[in-house]
């Protein structure tokens, strides 16, 4: 049992050095929440020799743990404060709530579905997406709190960006950031628009 343990965070430590710091990702307390909580622990067991390496791990019913590198920018951009109140939407495994939950005042996670069908009322300071999406659902935006913040993956062209936003006036807009490749909610899809063939 020491020795997985020991085996772990030497993964993690290596991940840390070799995906994160080569990336620009040198924020303390990104690496210490990555360091501290085993991704494996996210993974069913014949999966879990995948948990370190540098692309999403694919999981059924349209999960998944994304890669080392988005989480760690994401984190970066999504900078949670103390009082932070954070809804998460969740990519099915719980690995982003984990990492923020000690960042923040208080973390409310969801899956995508119910956050796609959320109606809200300017309830968080941030809202973090385990995913990339076509659409920011409007009830979802109205759960921001006018000032909040939102951090997520975005579909652009067919390309996956970090993205970035807030809500200001009532109004919610999304900046796309870097390219990196995220893994695609299905629930946040954009109604099919008729084209010629």
């Amino acid at each position: 049992m020491t020795d997985t343990l020991a085996d772990s965070k030497t993964a993690r430590r290596a991940m840390i050095d070799s995906q994160l710091r080569t990336s620009g990702v040198n924020e303390e307390y990104v690496l210490a929440r990555m360091l501290a909580v085993p991704r494996e622990d996210f993974l069913p067991a014949e999966k879990a020799a995948q948990a370190y390496i540098d692309r999403a791990v694919m999981l059924g019913e349209g999960g998944h743990l994304a890669s080392p590198l988005f989480y760690g920018k994401l984190l970066l951009e999504a900078a949670p404060t103390p009082e932070a109140r954070v809804l998460v939407v969740s990519g099915g495994t719980g690995y982003l709530a984990a990492l923020i939950a000690p960042l923040a005042s208080s973390v409310t996670e969801v899956t995508a579905a119910e956050a796609a069908a959320r109606q809200g009322a300017g309830e968080y300071d941030l809202i973090v997406i385990d995913g990339a999406i076509e659409q920011l659902p409007d009830g979802l935006a109205a759960a921001l709190a006018d000032g909040g913040r939102i951090v997520t993956g975005l579909v652009l062209r067919q390309v996956t960006r970090l993205a970035s936003g807030g809500r200001i006036a009532g109004q919610v807009s999304l900046q796309p950031l870097e390219d990196l490749g995220i893994p695609v909610l299905a629930a946040f899809a954009a109604p099919k628009r008729w084209t010629f063939a």
